[in-house]
């Protein structure tokens, strides 16, 4: 098999919704609300008060634990200027997140202004005949741009769900970004170099970004690339990430749901920030007529009911967990179709979780194991991607029919291509140029099945070494 190239992501397609439990002494905050609570409570008998953000069936801690608010900075301070937010990217998942995003700066009016840009790679789109808008194209194809704004649908994309009003079509990128001071990238990671050379120079200075855009890019000659990094370095802002499992459908249908956004404020934004990100760009801090780009504020943007969302400073955790998660997933997936069963399969993810966390301390210093094991990022979207994603669909069949994995990408992807091959022949180029292909096990077993090197049946013997 020959290698693949040399961007490897997932095509498939962030306060914490459900805080640890903990003593109510101990620091906490109201989710949606900007009061902090510290220090011990008094004793004093009294009625509780309700929060307005909890539902009424939330249960409420006693009276006694109640904590004493005391009101932050941020709480008294206010803002001249709303921040604009705008969506680059307009496919499943771009159209979902957009959707999460505008029903957001509606309900947040006070932080953002409630219109949401959404840049749309402008093509023609036709109806089927027994389509329920066939009408709006009987006299010939349409813009889609057109067609999104005027039946508050992307019509391609993500059919027959309804988007809010405030998602404004736009074809031309760069007055889709004009004036935006926070920029969400999703988009197909071999269209990032392509655009961010279309933005230089048209975006605010002090502008931040979220990428939605799975995976990191893996090269021998310049090592692990976060695709946050890529964008942040070309644009010169800094740029966060949001990562987990999260099926577009899914979650456009508002099924319950978990994801990750890992948001790391630069110091020039928060003068008392513990941040050890280390840019390469000289960063300008957010003006501060501005409400601050801050955890608080990130959850406010992409938190709904049924989007539950958990923010980390771990950008290079979140981001490798959406890249690596793929070669596990066809291990899975080579096991699962011998037969073995859910003891093997679970025996590769744990061993898998083990090389996520392995490789991102050895190679990114601001990695924390914690991201892999208790977030959406790491061990949800490991699990969802083992239990029926389509590098495990694929490596199963493979292994079933006896047939090449490259024969059946070929067959059941209808011409898009597995993450997870291309991701194995990446890390194992870059393993081997560092001389730690025997550190892990499972990363150099699977790029060796794909080679034809060894048999998925190798793999008890080839793990045996990490059980040491």
């Amino acid at each position: 098999m020959s290698p693949r190239p040399s961007l490897l992501s997932s095509a498939i397609v962030c306060p914490r919704s459900i805080p640890s439990l903990r003593p109510a002494f101990l620091l906490s905050r109201v989710p949606g609300s900007s009061q902090s609570f510290t220090g011990h409570t008094s004793a004093v008998h009294r009625k509780p008060q309700r929060h307005p953000a909890y539902p009424s069936s939330f249960p409420r801690p006693s009276p006694r634990l109640s904590p004493q608010p005391t009101r932050t900075m941020a709480s008294q301070t206010s803002h001249s200027k709303k921040h604009k937010v705008c969506i680059v990217g307009s496919g499943n998942w771009g159209t979902t997140i957009a959707k999460v995003v505008a029903e957001n700066t509606k309900e947040n009016s006070d932080i953002f202004e409630e219109e949401v840009q959404m840049w749309v790679f402008e093509e023609n789109f036709s109806f089927a005949d027994n389509s329920k808008h066939a009408a709006e194209t009987k006299n010939g194809p349409q813009k889609l741009t057109q067609l999104i704004n005027k039946l508050h649908e992307n019509v391609k994309y993500l059919p027959d769900i309804p988007l809010p009003h405030n998602i404004v079509a736009n074809p031309d990128i760069a007055d889709t970004v004009k004036d935006a001071t926070i920029l969400v990238f999703n988009l197909p990671h071999q269209f990032i170099a392509k655009v961010c050379t279309q933005l230089e120079g048209k975006i605010l200075p002090f502008a931040r970004g979220v990428s939605c855009i799975k995976g990191v890019e893996v090269s021998p000659d310049k090592g692990c690339e976060l695709f946050s990094e890529v964008i942040g370095e070309k644009l010169g802002i800094y740029c966060g990430a949001l990562s987990g499992a999260n099926i577009a459908t899914e979650v456009a249908l508002e099924k319950y749901s978990e994801t990750t956004v890992a948001y790391d404020p630069p110091t020039v934004d928060s003068p008392t920030s513990t941040s050890d990100q280390k840019s390469k760009t000289a960063l300008q801090p957010v003006p501060k007529e501005y409400p601050p780009v801050d955890h608080a504020n990130m959850h406010k943007l992409f938190h709904r009911p049924y989007f539950h969302v958990r923010l980390v400073s771990d950008v290079a955790g979140v981001s490798l967990g959406g890249a690596l998660k793929n070669i596990i997933a066809l291990g899975a997936g080579f096991v699962d179709g011998l037969g073995w069963g859910d003891n093997a399969k679970a025996a590769v993810m744990r061993v898998g979780i083990m090389e996520e966390v392995k490789f991102g301390k050895a190679f990114f210093s601001t990695v924390r194991t914690k991201t892999f094991t208790e977030e959406s990022c790491g061990v949800a979207d490991l699990i969802t991607s083992c239990a029926g994603g389509r590098n495990f669909r694929c490596a199963k069949m493979s292994v079933a029919e006896g047939k090449p994995i490259s024969e059946i990408e070929e067959r059941e992807l209808n011409g898009q291509k597995l993450q997870g091959t291309s991701t194995a022949y990446e890390v194992n180029a870059f393993l081997k140029k560092q001389g730690k292909e025997k550190d892990f096990p499972l990363f150099t077993a699977i790029y060796n099945i794909l080679e034809g090197n060894k048999r998925p049946q190798d793999i008890p013997a080839l793990l045996y070494k990490s059980n040491l």
